[in-house]
């Protein structure tokens, strides 16, 4: 997805990652990117659990507007359980 989002920016077609791996996503050169410490495969959220679902989609679209130029890394503040394991 990241090299993807690069080829709809050049474009003109704005895009924002969700991702949770950082360190790979970054290293692609994503122009935004939402970043969750969520197992992969659940970027956008905890199953079932909408309230975290809509708060990181607003961060996303929020990322979106505000996001100041190129590179934008922003973390969510959401974590999936307590404790490192998860």
């Amino acid at each position: 997805m990241s090299l993807a989002a690069r080829q709809l920016e050049e474009r003109g077609i704005a895009t924002v990652i969700l991702g949770s791996a950082k360190d790979i996503v970054e290293y692609c050169g994503v122009p935004r990117f939402l970043f969750t410490d969520f197992p992969l495969g659940n970027p956008c959220g905890r199953p079932y659990d909408r309230d975290s679902q809509r708060r990181i989609m607003s961060g996303a679209l929020g990322l979106l507007q505000e996001a100041k130029g190129p590179g934008t890394t922003v973390q969510t503040p959401d974590i999936w359980a307590d404790g490192a394991a998860w």
